[in-house]
């Protein structure tokens, strides 16, 4: 049957809303980049003094040190407390071999690293957080999501700096939507593996979808290792993200969900055993990856704080090497990393209640939002212009996102908000029981930006309904359809559905006669 005009214009608007869709994804993208290599151009072809970013100076010392043949080593004492020639490995060794690739290939020119850097960043951050926002809260608050992350001045001054926090937000974002992919997948075939299903599909036949669920574990593999690589903290998280996994395959460990889980994990081994095997070479002793757990633990919680932790100690407290006893100073890295583990361990178990008033005293420090006067001026407009004007729609979002109301599906533990609420949750909760600083939020803010972003969806559906804006939703394509036009379409005829697919995570097409379809769990309130 030929369909009417009206039958038309419904699939004619939803097409349009994604061109739209993607015309302003790409124009984020495009600003995102402009800001970024504005960020790598002001840093420059030097590497000096930064707020915030000094570990750029060991990253790009390490790796000229690796070019002219001394390893893993410095020329001259160095923090943590390493002697001059003595084998380190407190930094990231991955991100000192990218460093190390960019030198060899341009020359020790850290501005040719920086844009390199700001390339692969600038496009892959804001658009990794407009996948999870739409995954979660459909596209416009992913959209949202990608602009907010776009303009964030710490992300913009951070994305061009010599360090791993960059890569790390990537590889933990990455971590998680490849992981959400995976969990789609598991339950699409668990209801399309029937050959006589209308909607079968042969990428949905057991072959198939273990084919499918294979080169995602393989890809999950990849983003974990790269993010343990980075900052082997995230180490301790792996077990909370199959813990999760396992949740949202219905409880059951069957033979999708185990390549899901052995494949990524048996990569992470593989991608730490070469550097575990290279520290014994150098320490005599076991030092799974980096020297730098029982650093933090032991000057965090160091007794002289009392109870209010100090993010940088003033100079008339000292230094952080005057903390050390001195009949440790002559132990080597690996050696003195595990002995203050000991004691930081001991600072902790002898007074309790003074560990837990420091831990509180973290928060301040962790979530400042107000300008300091012991901070510059970059620092400040960061802090005030980017967390703190976005703190009352985190916070807001925060809260409604668990307010099962559209955008907002019912929530589950089973559900991706639950794997983000447990990272922000385990994150914030790490640095607050060690060392808090702001730059060791920038990964929760990449989350938290999805939060906002579902707030301001809610601001604009507010302002839309004023009276004084005089236009309906449905004027605005951007925002009448969910998902993309491979997942899901419509098609009406009179009083007819001809034709819907709904993306497989999402629940049924609910849609009345002459209206746009809903793709929902359900809810066909809102157009949005």
């Amino acid at each position: 049957m030929k369909p009417t005009n009206s039958a038309v214009r419904p699939l004619s608007a939803g097409i349009d809303s994604r061109l739209a869709m993607t015309s302003a994804l790409i124009i984020i993208l495009a600003v995102s980049l402009i800001l970024r290599l504005g960020a790598a151009f002001y840093l420059g072809d030097q590497v000096e003094i930064l707020p915030g970013v000094n570990d750029q100076i060991s990253y790009h010392t390490l790796a000229l040190r690796l070019i002219d043949g001394h390893g893993f080593s410095f020329g001259e004492p160095w923090w943590p407390a390493t002697a001059p020639g003595a084998p380190t490995a407190h930094w990231s060794f991955l991100y000192t071999f990218y460093l190390t690739l960019v030198y060899s290939i341009f020359g020790p020119h850290p501005l040719a690293a920086r844009i390199i850097q700001v390339l692969i960043v600038a496009i892959l951050h804001p658009y990794l957080a407009y996948k999870i926002g739409a995954r979660l809260f459909r596209p416009p608050a992913g959209l949202f999501a990608a602009g907010l992350t776009a303009l964030y001045p710490y992300f913009i001054y951070y994305s061009a700096a010599l360090m791993t926090e960059p890569f790390f937000i990537l590889a933990t974002l990455s971590s998680f939507w490849v992981a959400i992919l995976i969990t789609d997948r598991i339950r699409i075939g668990s209801r399309r593996s029937d050959r006589n299903a209308p909607d079968y599909d042969p990428k949905d036949s057991p072959i198939g979808a273990a084919r499918t669920i294979l080169v995602y574990s393989l890809g999950l593999g990849l983003c974990l290792s790269a993010a343990v690589l980075l900052r082997q903290l995230f180490m301790l998280f792996i077990p909370i993200l199959i813990f999760w996994m396992w949740l949202a395959n219905q409880r059951k460990f069957d033979l999708r969900l185990g390549i899901s889980v052995i494949v990524p994990a048996a990569m992470v081994v593989a991608a730490i055993l070469p550097f575990t095997l290279y520290n014994y070479s150098r320490f005599q002793r076991f030092v799974l990856l980096n020297t730098n757990s029982g650093y933090v633990l032991f000057w965090a919680n160091h007794p002289i704080y009392g109870t209010h932790f100090i993010p940088i100690l003033p100079p008339e407290m000292g230094t952080y090497l005057d903390l050390i006893p001195a009949g440790l100073k002559t132990l080597d890295e690996a050696a003195l990393d595990q002995e203050l583990l000991r004691r930081g361990l001991g600072f902790i178990t002898e007074d309790p209640a003074r560990y837990l008033l420091l831990s509180l005293s973290r928060i301040p420090a962790f979530f400042i939002f107000w300008p300091s006067p012991d901070s510059g001026l970059i620092s400040n407009i960061s802090r005030v212009g980017g967390f703190g004007l976005l703190l009352p729609f985190i916070l807001y979002g925060l809260v409604r996102s668990v307010i099962p109301k559209a955008p907002v599906p019912a929530f589950r533990f089973s559900s991706p908000l639950f794997l983000i609420f447990l990272f922000i949750l385990f994150y914030s909760a790490l640095h607050l029981l060690t060392w808090a600083l702001v730059r060791y939020r920038l990964p929760v803010d990449a989350l938290f930006m999805i939060f906002a972003g579902l707030a301001f969806v809610d601001l604009l559906k507010w302002v839309m309904k004023k009276p004084f804006f005089h236009q309906k939703w449905d004027k605005f394509s951007v925002f009448r359809l969910s998902g993309n036009l491979r997942d899901g379409f419509c098609i009406f005829e009179q009083n007819s559905l001809i034709g819907a697919r709904p993306p497989p995570y999402m629940g049924g097409i609910t849609a009345t006669p002459k209206e746009p379809v809903f793709l929902s769990t359900g809810d066909k309130s809102d157009m949005i």
